[in-house]
């Protein structure tokens, strides 16, 4: 079990949790959420060990082996599927043991780690982390490749398959699906339904909260909260307390208003002064409650078009892929496609299909290998590319981005 027993968490002068207490079951699926800065990430680095609470506890078994996603990916020659096995720590420990008593001719100690090899799947253990880079899209050729020859979105999964691959008790997801496609998101919602352990996963993606936890823990007003089911059960519940919230506040609130208005009259009058003072301490002693407030709504629109013309475009007969060395390689061929104003498209195929060198042809930044590409005049096509983020300056600030784009525009705005 892990046990938050009047716990308090800051970071420098920001308290994030104060005096909570909350307690998860083993083998519960928790769902870890709250307004961006309230601490999620936080009481994940408390659990990992790399926090310490500043009042209270977080206890759960010494025992546990607890695993995580590693946020930094060295730039390694090594294999992609190796190091996904690396993961197993301990695997990799008896490997390195065996090693050594090889090279020192102890029998008996070969004996021991072939057992403890046999007790930790190590015969088994490759085609587990095929499966398992499988699932989350890697190729059998891209499992050989060097992990230094990912991208960052592809080495994120090779630290996801890392995690997953670790025998462990509790395992710790911070938003997992960030650099997954669809056919990975499910393909992992379904191995979390099967992990064993108490899983704690931090995601911003309601569809897979719902599918793969059973218990909310939400933290807002500096408080932890548990409640059960997924998180649209979550969110009904809650909807309901503030509501339920609301009406107790204002019994409250009527209540402290006839509790004044009598100390208010009869304080002064000797007759009523031992009545007045008794509800001067009732008074005293109703502790206000706080409001639970609704999560403030986030609004935004985009501008209308300055032209909208219809259909916006139309291929006919095209093939869209690459030109290399003066040779066209083409990804998907005889593309007929019309596209109306004001349409709606999911874009779905299996890795390497070729959706991105699809969507690439339609906002321009590939030209058809052959066939007929009409952009109407007047369409404006906006991108966000697969790998936006890695486009993005670091030592920049987020406004800067902004105004790079948008250099005529008021910074307010």
């Amino acid at each position: 079990m892990i046990r938050f027993s009047q716990l308090t968490l800051a970071r420098g002068a920001k308290v994030l949790v104060e005096a909570s207490e909350a307690a998860l079951n083993p083998g519960e699926k928790i769902g870890l959420v709250g307004a961006n800065g309230s601490g999620k990430s936080s009481l994940f680095a408390l659990l990992r060990g790399e926090l310490h609470a500043d009042k209270g506890d977080a206890d759960f078994p010494a025992r546990w082996r607890v695993a995580h996603v590693a946020q930094e990916t060295p730039a390694l020659d090594r294999p992609a599927l190796e190091y996904a096995i690396d993961g197993d720590v301990d695997l990799r420990r008896l490997e390195e043991e065996l090693a050594q008593a090889e090279e020192a001719n102890d029998g008996t100690r070969i004996g021991e780690l072939h057992a403890s090899l046999a007790d930790a799947d190590a015969y088994t253990v490759r085609s587990r982390a095929e499966r398992l880079l499988a699932g989350l899209g890697f190729s059998q050729e891209a499992m050989q490749r060097p992990v230094a020859s990912f991208s960052g979105g592809w080495r994120m999964r090779l630290n996801l398959a890392q995690a997953l691959m670790r025998p462990s008790d509790l395992l710790l997801l911070d938003e997992p699906t960030n650099h997954l496609d669809l056919d990975a998101i499910l393909w992992l919602e379904d191995w979390l339904k099967r992990y064993p352990g108490t899983l704690m996963v931090i995601s911003h993606d309601r569809d897979f909260l719902d599918g793969t936890v059973n218990v909310v823990l939400n933290i807002e007003n500096r408080k932890l909260r548990r409640w059960a089911g997924n998180y649209s059960d979550f969110e009904r519940q809650r909807a309901a307390a503030l509501v339920l919230a609301a009406g107790q506040i204002e019994k409250q609130e009527r209540e402290r208003a006839h509790l004044q208005s009598f100390i208010d009259r009869f304080k002064a009058k000797a007759t009523k002064a031992r009545q007045a003072q008794s509800r001067m301490k009732m008074l005293a002693r109703m502790e206000e409650m706080a409001p639970l407030h609704v999560s403030s709504p986030f609004s935004f629109e985009f501008r209308d078009p300055l032209k909208s013309p219809n259909p916006l475009l139309t291929l006919e007969g095209v093939s869209a892929g690459y030109r290399v060395e003066g040779e066209d390689k083409v990804i998907v061929r005889d593309i007929d496609f019309s596209l109306q104003t004001g349409q709606r498209y999911g874009l779905l195929g299996i890795n390497g299909a070729g959706k991105s060198t699809f969507i690439k042809t339609l906002a321009g930044e590939l030209s058809p290998l052959s066939g007929k590409a009409n952009f109407n005049k007047g369409l404006a096509v906006g991108y966000f590319a697969q790998h936006q983020v890695e486009m993005l300056r670091e030592d920049e600030s987020p406004l800067w981005h902004l105004m790079k784009i948008a250099p005529t525009t008021r910074e307010q705005e």
